[in-house]
């Protein structure tokens, strides 16, 4: 991560699941020499066995290629029956970003090299935002939260952030304090609640006269440790709004936002008190989602549209941050996200942004051919 850059993005690739793998050609088959059923003179019938093929390709300096020209192309057209080879039907399409992560990266490994920067700002009162960015299904709530055996970036971001606070003990008091809220169809509501003990949703924005957002009547927890943390997010996951589409079983309907103040002050007083106050947003998106391809209706289909409109008026407000020579107007107020995160956003915070993909092109019907959380930022220009 570069540390100069107030918005960094990286990209990480989810390995293909059971049934993925199943429809994807094995790498090491040469046998075959096309997809067909080896008949010349009837239709080419579909079959299990290269049905898919790997629309994602990267490479170790952070660029990537989406749509890559396939090895076999003559094998794909023949099995697809295409036009005769020599038509180019491949994007091919090279970008370049700050960090590119494979399928077998690690959660540690993404936390050692996109938020762990991060911290140090923290600590000089600089606010951090980090965001995870993707379609439905693609695993965002796997990057942020993980699971028990195997932690997201919260722990590990909050493991790393306590070991930092023990160093300065002995010279600085440092008070940290996190409230846990989603946003579900423009309303926010209160994940640390539990259900049926006091009003979770209809919570409203507000800014005091210092210029911080709050929301009246969210409540705010003091953890002791980063297991503390991680067991309050597992449970405040456990009421978040999900419902299954076609799409993903376990999809969330709604965006989760994870706020960790950190104030800090010196032990050893003198003439006026210097106070340091900064906030680091975690945040894990809603998926974005084709209401034509994931056949939502009703219910399913509202929440769809909210969802794709919250994350419109994120990238509106990222992509206005990003051409500061136009001094374009930040439309912070289009969205209940974008206003909580005002000033998490601009000035003179970090961002990170991990967009999450999938290799197979299966995947993107739900999201259309070019995903649409590589082109939010101004990294996600052709080279």
């Amino acid at each position: 991560m570069d540390n100069a850059a107030s918005i960094n993005v990286a990209v990480r690739i989810r390995p293909a699941t059971e049934s993925e793998a199943a429809r994807l050609p094995d790498p090491l088959d040469t046998s075959r020499t096309f997809f067909g059923d080896g008949h010349l003179t009837t239709q080419v019938r579909p079959s299990t066995f290269g049905q898919l093929r790997n629309i994602i390709a990267y490479e170790e300096d952070g660029s990537l290629i989406y749509d890559p020209m396939d090895p076999q192309v003559e094998a794909l057209y023949r099995a697809k029956g295409y036009l005769p080879p020599g038509t180019y039907r491949y994007k091919h399409r090279k970008y370049q970003y700050d960090q590119v992560f494979g399928p077998k990266v690690t959660q540690q490994e993404v936390f050692e090299r996109t938020t762990r920067p991060l911290l140090d700002g923290i600590l000089d009162g600089y606010n951090g935002t980090v965001f995870a960015y993707g379609a439905t299904g693609c695993g965002k709530t796997h990057t942020i939260s993980g699971t028990p055996s195997d932690p997201g970036i919260i722990y590990a971001t909050m493991a790393e952030l306590f070991q930092r606070i023990e160093e300065r003990r002995e010279d600085y008091i440092i008070d940290v304090s996190l409230s846990f809220l989603e946003i579900y169809n423009e309303e926010i509501r209160d994940l640390l609640v539990p259900p049926g003990s006091a009003p979770r949703g209809g919570l409203a924005i507000r800014e005091d006269s210092s210029n911080r957002v709050t929301v009246a009547g969210l409540m705010e927890v003091v953890p002791k440790n980063a297991a503390e943390v991680n067991s309050i997010v597992q449970e405040g996951n456990t009421r978040r709004t999900q419902s299954p589409t076609h799409a993903n079983a376990t999809s969330s309907r709604s965006h989760a936002v994870l706020q960790i103040n950190v104030t800090q002050r010196p032990r050893t007083p003198g003439i006026t008190e210097e106070c340091t106050m900064a906030t680091l947003s975690i945040i894990d998106l809603a998926g974005s989602e084709r209401a034509s391809a994931t056949k939502n209706m009703g219910k399913r289909m509202v929440e769809g549209a909210n969802i794709n409109k919250s994350l419109l008026a994120l990238g509106n407000c990222i992509n206005a941050l990003c051409e500061p020579k136009t001094r374009a107007h930040i439309p912070y107020r289009n969205s209940k996200l974008t206003r909580l995160l005002k000033f998490s956003l601009g000035g003179n915070c970090r961002t990170v942004m991990i967009s999450k993909g999938n290799q197979d092109e299966g995947f993107e019907k739900y999201h259309g051919r070019r995903p649409a959380c590589w082109s939010i930022c101004r990294s996600d220009q052709p080279s």
